[in-house]
């Protein structure tokens, strides 16, 4: 195990926060997400919900005009939801849609297949994976995680520059680990 591998070793780096977050059984999240284009610079709050593996869903809580804005997952069906415009469609098999890059499970999974780096500082975690999908937008995910807590306080997206285009904010974090 490689946890214990690092609990035990004469070394302070811990694998453990970092396991705990990879199985996470389910989480509920509130998050504050800032989107930079080369114009402009959208904000978002938004609440995610995760059940593994079949569910997720997620709800824009802010801006105003989309609020109430659901898009929910279940196994291979997609729902997206407005209860305020009345609107529900479904869309079925349909892969493609279920790949949130914003969503914190995406991250978990993208990190246990891809390439990956893990580094620390003082009080945090800092895992990165390395996109090679060829979108010039998305180059790195940058998942930062509490020392103390093992929850996750923030995520970047950097482009292929380096620049941080997609800025995530945990500002409530609930986590299931129990099977």
């Amino acid at each position: 195990n490689v946890a214990n591998i690092f609990k035990n070793g004469n070394t302070n780096i811990s694998q453990e926060n970092v396991n705990d977050i990879l199985n996470l059984k389910s989480y509920e999240l509130i998050s504050k997400i800032t989107i930079k284009s080369n114009k402009n610079e959208n904000k978002y709050v938004i609440k995610q919900s995760y059940i593994n593996p079949d569910y997720s869903s997620q709800e824009v809580l802010e801006p105003e005009n989309i609020k109430g804005t659901k898009i929910i997952r279940e196994k291979n069906q997609i729902k997206l939801e407005n209860t305020s415009l009345n609107l529900t469609t479904i869309f079925q098999d349909y892969e493609y849609v279920s790949e949130n890059m914003l969503d914190l499970s995406t991250f978990l999974e993208e990190y246990k297949e891809g390439k990956t780096n893990i580094k620390e500082n003082e009080k945090e975690k800092i895992l990165e994976v390395i996109l090679s999908d060829n979108n010039p937008y998305v180059g790195k995910k940058i998942l930062y995680i509490d020392k103390d807590t093992g929850k996750p306080t923030k995520m970047e997206i950097e482009d292929d520059n380096k620049n941080t285009k997609i800025h995530i904010l945990y500002t409530e974090v609930k986590i299931n680990n129990l099977s």
